[in-house]
């Protein structure tokens, strides 16, 4: 086997990636503070054609040279807006008849791997803080919990991953 250069990688120019269907998964980040784990998600975001970022509370907005260092350009690919109060903006997405899923660890929280998708849904997944997690009152107010299994010794994720893990299993089950 040989390595792929990257000009043989066949990706989306910038302009193409704005026209192309999305994946019906909108991002919300509620107080992250790490500029890196930022820029991860935008740069996962990119990779699995995400709607939209939302970027909350003390969640750092691009462009910054620390979000840029991990998200590699996808700040310019990934539509995203800023919104002060994480809970008014839940409030208004599930007006607009959006499925608010937060991924934390919380009481009846559906398990990713039993979590199946509708694809006539759109859902906002919403990872929290990476000391304090989802803020309760968002929790509250979400359709529903989804929690990632983990089986070692260590209680959380970190929140990049987390991210990579929600994404990667919501695009698989919504494109099979």
């Amino acid at each position: 086997m040989r390595k792929l250069k990257n000009s043989e990688l066949d990706r989306l120019s910038v302009n193409d990636f704005k026209q192309v269907e999305k994946t019906p998964l909108i991002i919300i980040l509620d107080n992250i503070r790490s500029l890196n784990n930022i820029g991860s998600v935008f740069r996962t975001s990119d990779a699995f054609l995400i709607e939209k970022i939302y970027l909350c509370g003390i969640t750092a907005t691009p462009p910054h040279k620390d979000i840029h260092k991990t998200a590699l350009g996808s700040t310019e690919t990934v539509a995203w807006e800023y919104v002060e109060n994480t809970k008014a903006l839940v409030d208004k997405l599930k007006a607009e008849g959006i499925k608010i899923c937060s991924i934390e660890q919380a009481e009846n929280a559906t398990m990713l791997n039993d979590f199946t998708p509708n694809p006539h849904t759109t859902y906002a997944l919403v990872f929290g803080n990476e000391v304090k997690g989802v803020a309760q009152e968002v929790v509250s107010a979400s359709d529903l919990v989804i929690e990632i299994p983990q089986y070692g010794t260590k209680h959380s994720l970190n929140i990049s991953v987390s991210c990579g893990v929600v994404i990667w299993d919501l695009f698989s089950k919504l494109n099979k």
